[in-house]
């Protein structure tokens, strides 16, 4: 079956890495889990964990407790209780990694007040969930028409159908508070459904979506990252990048969440490095302006006001002497860069190409085939002998 992890057309989602073949490989690389405990054996008297983690349409997830006798594995399509009517979902994760997981999200390990897992999906759930999905598309845009024609500041983003067509989950995203009962009544009236509106922020709708970044792999939000941490600009000013709102926002329009991921590396290795006051160092030849940093490399660029199309690399060391000896008085009379490690000189003899057998020349095939011997003008003819037929009518002329 098409995956249907998003909205988009054809039944391929954006950004998906099967390329829509969910239902060839009963996977799907959005938020999956790595069971890390699923070869561990249980002690003995000790019976396997009855909680179960489902997850529907794009990034939602739920935990259900299994109450039927078949062993699930992860990838199952199964039919579930829901607040109205059924659902179906796919089986994410078993086992004692789901109690450490409700521990972790829902600050508890009792299965008794979660919903049931009633039974394995049957081709007629499957497509019925199907025919479901099929009617998201237009929904959607019909629910944005009915929303502009009443004026509402709202960006609907997403619509979830439930399996049984009894719910409609509709996900909006908004900069202020919005009264859509108008609305619900108007939707209801239209799609003969159950109305449920919600309220995500930036980040989760492209979470829910999906999508490519800019490094030209999915987004980490769609795929592995859930927790969503606050990025500050001081997150690329430490990484030394140009505060370009174009190349560090993602396509939730805020800064991106990979600022976060080496910012620690980052703050650690500026450590090392001597805290000018005014980003200049002070020379008989003049000031010397600090232009940038390498922080791995624990290297500083300056260049004079005169010239500042030359820059001089410093390392951390240099400068700090630098300042010290401005501080004691001495005043150096120019920047001295570090000299270069001298470069290895490698004979042509050390790369030169060598046969086991002996040394061979490599152009020894470079001269042309079948050449002309140079001195054909002056060759002899080729003579051919005479044969018996030709003895014969010398006779006969003779």
């Amino acid at each position: 079956m098409s995956c249907g992890s998003t909205c988009s057309s054809g039944g391929v989602p954006a950004g998906c890495g099967n390329n829509g073949s969910c239902g060839v490989s009963s996977d799907c690389g959005k938020l999956k889990v790595i069971d890390w405990l699923g070869n561990m054996t249980l002690p003995d008297g000790h019976t396997p964990f009855n909680g179960v983690e489902i997850r529907f349409k794009n990034s939602r997830k739920e935990y259900f407790k299994n109450t039927i006798q078949d062993v699930l594995q992860v990838g199952d399509y199964v039919v579930v209780e829901a607040t109205h009517g059924f659902d179906v979902g796919t089986v994410t994760m078993t086992g004692e990694l789901v109690k450490i997981q409700m521990e972790h999200k829902l600050n508890a390990t009792d299965t008794t007040a979660l919903k049931s897992i009633l039974r394995k999906a049957k081709p007629n759930d499957i497509q019925r969930w199907k025919e479901a999905q099929a009617l998201e598309h237009e929904t959607m845009h019909r629910a944005r028409t009915m929303a502009i024609a009443l004026g509402l500041n709202m960006k609907l983003s997403d619509v979830e159908y439930q399996a049984d067509k009894s719910k409609a989950i509709f996900y909006y995203t908004a900069e202020a508070r919005v009264d859509f009962r108008a609305l619900i009544k108007v939707m209801a009236e239209a799609f003969k459904v159950r109305i449920e509106m919600k309220q995500i922020g930036l980040r989760l709708e492209a979470s829910r979506l999906g999508g490519i970044g800019s490094c030209g792999r999915e987004l980490c939000c769609s795929t592995w990252l859930t927790d969503f941490r606050t990025v500050a600009t001081s997150a690329a000013r430490y990484q030394q990048l140009s505060l370009n709102p174009q190349k560090l926002a993602g396509q939730c329009g805020k800064l991106k969440c990979c600022l976060n991921f080496e910012l620690d590396s980052y703050v650690d290795a500026i450590k090392a490095f001597p805290d000018l006051d005014s980003k200049k160092l002070i020379t008989q030849r003049g000031d010397a302006v600090l232009q940038k940093l390498d922080l791995f490399k624990q290297i500083m660029w300056f260049s004079y006001r005169d010239e500042p199309e030359v820059l001089i690399p410093m390392r951390v060391e240099q400068v700090k002497l630098h300042i010290n000896a401005c501080k004691s008085g001495n005043i150096p009379p120019a920047l001295t860069p570090e000299k270069s490690p001298t470069k290895i000189q490698i004979s042509k003899a050390d790369y030169e190409f060598k046969n086991t057998s002996g040394e061979e020349s490599l152009n020894r095939f470079d001269s042309k085939r079948n050449a002309k011997p140079k001195n054909s003008r002056t060759a002899k003819p080729f003579k051919r002998k005479p044969t018996q037929n030709d003895k014969r009518n010398s006779n006969s002329k003779s």
